[in-house]
């Protein structure tokens, strides 16, 4: 019991450490308020395979990453990554066997990006419909960029980049025991397939 919460508490920290490492080093496409950085979900994402608490802790991890590295908008945009993180988390452990199904999946991922966009065009339509950014107005061009470029970015950044969690853990599952691909293979024991 005690070796499993250490194993946990370990992964998160090497989790909120690259969540903090990827927006200071890779790529990023910043037109305020909307970002997009190469891989900036993966960390949590592969936290949402573990367990709904790692990916809390692996989400304001990763938001004080962003914190420090970008502007405060953007920070509070990648706290309200808890909603979407939680709320997948706790479907995956309740149904694993999704994992086993490329299909499902996507339809899960694409779910899973719907709620994190809005959940983040809201932070955003917030921030400027409180007056929180001196010189923007809320008008007609605003809700374009809003829906247009976060909107439809933002459900492509988020897809692509639960594509590349779930590689990264079908991966490394075959070696190292994660809890929902284990549940999931003793809930239907097969291998992933369509």
């Amino acid at each position: 019991m005690k070796t499993t919460k250490v194993r946990q508490l370990t992964i998160s920290a090497l989790l909120i450490a690259m969540g903090i490492l990827i927006p200071m080093v890779m790529p990023k496409i910043v037109i305020g308020p909307a970002s997009f950085t190469l891989a900036s979900h993966v960390p949590l994402m592969i936290a949402m395979f573990f367990s709904p608490g790692m990916a809390v802790a692996v989400a304001i991890g990763t938001a004080f990453g962003f914190l420090m590295t970008t502007p405060f908008i953007i920070a509070m945009r990648a706290l309200s990554h808890l909603v979407f993180a939680v709320l997948g988390a706790v479907y995956l452990k309740k149904h694993p066997e999704i994992v086993l199904h490329k299909g499902a999946f996507q339809v899960y991922n694409l779910v899973i990006a719907l709620i994190h966009t809005l959940i983040e065009i809201s932070v955003v339509w917030l921030f400027f419909a409180t007056g929180n950014a001196a010189g923007t107005t809320v008008d007609g061009n605003f809700y374009v960029f809003l829906f247009g470029l976060m909107g439809v970015g933002g459900v492509i950044h988020s897809f692509v980049d639960y594509n590349l969690a779930l590689l990264v853990v079908t991966t490394i599952s075959k070696g190292v025991a994660i809890p929902v691909f284990q549940k999931a293979q003793l809930k239907q024991p097969t291998t992933y397939h369509d």
